[in-house]
This record gives structure tokens, sequence and C-alpha cells, in this order.
């Protein structure tokens, strides 16, 4: 699963791999459950929708099948 991940002072989203997908959330929600949280987000995401956690949005990397 390719996340990409854009901060709100971000124009472009970018691909994040999942050690930095830990990191960020980690920063974002403290000591809350880092990798429940990171399920979650693989969860929702899934459906091609965009979840923000504190001033971070997560997104599925489109894929450009022709």
């Amino acid at each position: 699963m390719n996340i990409q991940t854009c901060y709100s002072y971000e124009k472009k989203f970018t691909d994040t791999n999942e050690k930095d997908l830990l990191r960020i959330i980690e920063e974002e929600i403290g000591d809350a459950d880092v990798a429940g949280t990171l399920l979650y987000i693989k969860e929702v995401i899934k459906n091609s929708k965009t979840i923000s956690v504190g001033s971070c949005k997560f997104k599925l990397k489109e894929s450009n099948v022709s």
C-alpha cells in the first residue's frame, strides 16, 4: 500500500514510507496508539478517501492505469 502525506503548509502530497508514517503519526497524536492509528488510516484510505490526523493528511497513492 503506497501512502502519501501532505502537511497543512504543503501544497503537494508526497510518498511516505512506513517508518516515516509512524513518526508523523507519533508527532501528531503523542503517546496514543500509533500502530493502531496507522491501521485505522489504512482502512479509511483504501476506499479512495483522505483522512487528516492533526495537521497532516493521508491518502492512498493514485495509480495511473491506462
